[in-house]
């Protein structure tokens, strides 16, 4: 397998907000901590290290070892898990949601990314130990953004019920995605191992969380990685005090909009909007906000309300009733973990560019924020397709129409471009306004107007050209457009789209481990894998 990369910026797929922080654009600085360089990450420690106490520590590794009490782990990952006891022990952590069987590519990418980057700052920092891990999003509640996954172009989903907290949710129904699956990932040696991954992570398990723990297990064991499930009674007992201060003061409402609107001032879009109260109430198939209406407090869309005194109450006695948003999430994550470096996607990043003020105000370190790698996996045969079209596996990043358009003025033999004419005839206009200047203004004004037309007239007649030659080489441009649409699911990134199992079909753990390889965490830019 080789690699080669493009620039973010250049894909064209990621906003500028994302392109300006990895450029360490001045602008940007106010709205993180330090950029994800090795030789920052030495004072990211010491913050850390300074704020996070060995009580917290004991705390989180006696629940992750009752998270994984009915799991068989690897001894690296169970290594791992008691190295988070040491005060010289720290995290790399991304978070994902509950995708049936991984969702996008880009799950794998995510987890490289903090494996990776674990073992570079072990290498960087042999006095301190890094654990890579993946905190499950086990709170959501958007199920049909997880209940499918593309495997081929086709859409594998899950029909149930839903409601609640997704990490909750029973396997029910997964039997018949199971039976489906199996003709579909065929009888070769790689497409039994998938149909066997699927069943015992999806049939062998009571819920969507414990599913998920076990395919990650299963796919990273041998690298260490840590799954955290923070929907705990146990470990948001910790988050109390900041969630009593979200309910009573509205703290990260005020701060965060101050942020955003200093984002906005410099021209970058708000990613998450901040409400009143950033916390929602979890039930029995019910995850609603928390809404304050006159010193009241109400569960949005339910009968469920409580007096200011109750609800802290509640807090005190039922913590894991209490769920934080897209926007409180970091903060948990932060009080529960030893952690120096959030690793994510831009949309991520951009809620994070929000957030700083609000942690410096509770006095909780701000993690280092760092893109996750992002992949583009072509397969030799396209490769060399490509290559016979004279086309650069970089052109596909374009829009199909300006594409096709580029492909068309290469092949064509007649060159589409009327630039000589243009010169032609303002040069011959030139001479009528000569004229014109010694005649009145009227006669000046209709040969402005005769030059406006026969320009237009050329533009139309180039466009005519243009369309004339596609219609010509429509055979060339279908097998471009076709190679583009096989590598650019709905004319968008393959990462966002594609499942991993449409390739381990193909080529098993190799490309695991391939990926494992390839991956830099700290190569700010979009990495192209052959296979």
């Amino acid at each position: 397998m080789t690699t080669n990369t493009i620039s973010y910026e250049e894909t064209g797929y990621f906003s500028k907000l994302i392109c300006d922080y990895l450029a360490e654009d001045a602008a940007l600085t106010d709205f993180y901590g330090r950029f994800p360089k090795l030789e920052n990450f030495k004072r990211q420690i010491e913050a850390k290290k300074e704020t996070f106490t060995s009580e917290s520590r004991n705390a989180l590794v006696e629940q992750l070892k009752t998270q994984y009490k009915s799991f068989k782990i690897s001894e690296a990952t169970q290594q791992n898990i008691e190295l988070l006891s040491e005060e010289n022990t720290f995290t790399i952590t991304t978070g994902h949601q509950l995708n049936l069987f991984t969702g996008p590519l880009y799950f794998l990418y995510k987890i490289f990314s903090v494996i990776n980057l674990s073992e570079a700052l072990k290498e960087k920092y042999p006095m301190y130990d890094f654990v890579p891990v993946y905190w499950m999003a086990t709170e959501d509640h958007d199920f049909d953004e997880i209940n499918y996954f593309n495997y081929q172009g086709k859409k594998i989903t899950w029909n149930r019920p839903s409601g609640g907290a997704v990490g909750e949710f029973s396997t029910e129904g997964l039997q018949e995605v199971a039976e489906q699956l199996a003709p579909i990932f065929g009888e070769s040696e790689h497409g039994k191992h998938l149909h066997q991954l699927f069943t015992e992570a999806y049939l062998n398990h009571d819920n969507l969380a414990d599913a998920t723990r076990f395919l990650g297990n299963e796919l990273f064991k041998e690298h260490g990685l840590v799954i955290v499930d923070g929907n705990d009674a146990v470990l948001k007992k910790a988050f109390i005090p900041y969630a009593e201060k979200e309910l009573t003061q509205q703290q990260s409402y005020k701060k965060v909009t101050e942020s955003t609107n200093r984002l906005v001032d410099f021209g970058y879009a708000e990613q998450v909007h901040p409400r009143e109260i950033n916390l929602f109430y979890l039930a029995e198939g019910v995850r609603e906000r928390i809404v304050e209406v006159a010193g009241s407090f109400y569960v949005n869309e339910t009968k469920i309300e409580f007096t200011k005194d109750a609800l802290l109450r509640e807090l005190q006695e039922h913590p894991e009733r209490f769920s934080p948003n897209a926007l409180l999430r970091p903060l948990y994550q932060e009080v529960i973990l030893p952690n120096l470096c959030y690793v994510g996607g831009g949309g991520e990043l951009a809620y994070w560019f929000q957030l700083k003020d609000y942690f410096e105000s509770v006095a909780v370190p701000f993690p280092m924020l760092l893109l996750r790698n992002s992949a583009l996996l072509v397969s030799q045969k396209s490769l060399e397709k490509l290559q016979k079209l004279g086309v650069s596996v970089s052109q596909l990043f374009q829009k199909q129409t300006d594409l096709k358009t580029e492909h068309t003025h290469e092949l064509s033999e007649i060159a589409i471009d009327f630039s000589t004419q243009r010169a032609h005839l303002q040069q011959q206009f030139k001479e009528l306004y000569v004229i014109a200047e010694k005649t009145d203004a009227s006669f000046i004004g209709a040969v402005a107007a005769q030059e406006k037309k026969q320009l237009n007239g050329l533009d139309h007649l180039e466009k005519r050209l243009l369309k004339a030659q596609k219609r010509k080489l429509a055979d060339q441009l279908e097998r471009l457009t076709d190679l583009q649409d096989a590598l650019f699911p709905k004319q968008s990134l393959q990462e966002r789209n594609t499942n991993f199992s449409e390739y381990y079909v193909v080529y098993g753990n190799t490309l695991l481990n391939e990926l494992k390889r390839k991956l830099n965490p700290l190569q700010p830019e979009f990495t192209i894998v052959t296979l």
